[in-house]
C-alpha cells in the first residue's frame, strides 16, 4: 500500500462542456512539504484547487485528504483543511478583525475564535486589523485570506495565487510564513503562474499545461534539468567579450545587441569561470543583469510550445526586455 499523504489525487478529470480543464492529473503533497502548482493562466490550476476543496466534483479520479476519501461520504469532510481560490472575498464595510471573527463563528470552533489576533499578527495585519476591508490593498486582502485559512490551524493549506498583488517585501513575508508552517508539519499546495515568486519557498513542483501534468518533481530536479540562465552583459570591450563568449564552454551568445550590449545564455556553473576569463583578458564587467533564471527558463519551456531542451532563450530574453 502507498503511504498516507496529506494530499493525494489520482487520475483527476474535470470537463466543462467541450473543454477538459483537468485531464488525468496525479498529485501528492506530503506533510511538511510546500509544493508549487505552476502553469500559465488557463492551465487548470484553479479548477484543480476547487476539486481538492470539494467545491467541484470530479468526472473521474480520486481525492484523498489526510487519508480520507473526499468522495466517500455524502458530506465533504474538510476537517484540518483550509485555503482559498481566486481572490478572497470579505465584507468590505467591516474591519479585518470582525471579518475573521465572523468566519471563526461560522466555523463553530472555539479554537478558531481564540486565534484571530494570532493569525492577524502572523500575516502582518495586526496594525490594520481595525480598518475596514474596503480600504485594504489587493495584497492586504490576500494576506487576510491567508489569515482566514490559518484560523483552522490546518494540516493542509491550499492557496490559489497567494502572492498576487503583493510587493516584493510582501512576497518574501508570505514565503517565510509558508516555510514556517511547513516546518511545523503543514502540507502546503500553492498555485502560481510566476515561478520567480516561488523559488525560495517550494520543495517541489507540479507543472500544468492545458489541464495535464507536464512535469512533477523536486525543486532540485527542476534546477538540474533547466536550460541555462539568460543575461544582459555590458563590458569595457564588448567586441573582445563577444569573441571570448563564443569560445567559452557553457556560454552561448543569444544576440549581440545594439550598442554596447550582449545577451548570453550561461549553463549552470559556467558563469564564474567566464567572468574570471574576462578579467584575465582585461575586460571589465560593467553590467551583468539576469533576464531569465534557470527555473524561469524551464517554466517557459514546459508550458510553451517548445520542448524543454529547445527553449528559445533569445526570444524569451527579448520578451523580458520589451516589458522592462
Amino acid at each position: 500500500m502507498a503511504p498516507v499523504a496529506a494530499v493525494r489525487a489520482s487520475g483527476l478529470v474535470k470537463r466543462f462542456e467541450s473543454t477538459c480543464a483537468v485531464d488525468g492529473v496525479d498529485l501528492v503533497v506530503a506533510d511538511g512539504e510546500v509544493r508549487g502548482l505552476l502553469g500559465p493562466n488557463g492551465a487548470g490550476k484553479t479548477t484543480l484547487l476547487r476539486l481538492l476543496l470539494g467545491l467541484l466534483t470530479p468526472d473521474a479520479g480520486q481525492i484523498e485528504l489526510l487519508g480520507r476519501d473526499l468522495g466517500a461520504a455524502d458530506t465533504v469532510n474538510l476537517d484540518g483543511v483550509a485555503g482559498f481560490v481566486e481572490e478572497p472575498a470579505f465584507y468590505p464595510y467591516l474591519s479585518g478583525r470582525v471579518n475573521l471573527e465572523l468566519l471563526a463563528e461560522l466555523d463553530r470552533s472555539p479554537q478558531a475564535q481564540a486565534r484571530v489576533d494570532e493569525v492577524l499578527e502572523r500575516v502582518g495585519l495586526a496594525d490594520r486589523a481595525g480598518d475596514r476591508v474596503s480600504g485594504y490593498s489587493t495584497g492586504m486582502r490576500q494576506r487576510l485570506g491567508i489569515a482566514a485559512a490559518l484560523l483552522r490551524a490546518p494540516a493542509v493549506l491550499l492557496l490559489d495565487e497567494p502572492t498576487s498583488g503583493l510587493d516584493p517585501a510582501g512576497v518574501r513575508e508570505v514565503g517565510v510564513l509558508l516555510r514556517r508552517l511547513a516546518a511545523e508539519g503543514t502540507a502546503v499546495l500553492l498555485s502560481s503562474h510566476l515561478i520567480g515568486s516561488t523559488e525560495d519557498v517550494c520543495d517541489s513542483y507540479t507543472v500544468l499545461r492545458r489541464g495535464r501534468v507536464v512535469w512533477s518533481g523536486s525543486a532540485a530536479q527542476l534546477r538540474e534539468q533547466a536550460p541555462g540562465s539568460a543575461y544582459r552583459l555590458q563590458t569595457s570591450d564588448d567586441s573582445r567579450a563577444l569573441e571570448l563568449a563564443r569560445k567559452h564552454p557553457g556560454v552561448e551568445v543569444l544576440r549581440a545587441g545594439e550598442g554596447s550590449e550582449l545577451r548570453i545564455a550561461v549553463a549552470a556553473g559556467a558563469l564564474d569561470a567566464f567572468v574570471l576569463e574576462l578579467g584575465r583578458a582585461g575586460v571589465a564587467v560593467r553590467r551583468l543583469e539576469l533576464l531569465l533564471s534557470p527555473l524561469e527558463s524551464m517554466f517557459f519551456a514546459l508550458t510553451g510550445e517548445a520542448d524543454a531542451g529547445s527553449v528559445d532563450l533569445a526570444g524569451l530574453a527579448d520578451a523580458v526586455l520589451a516589458g522592462a
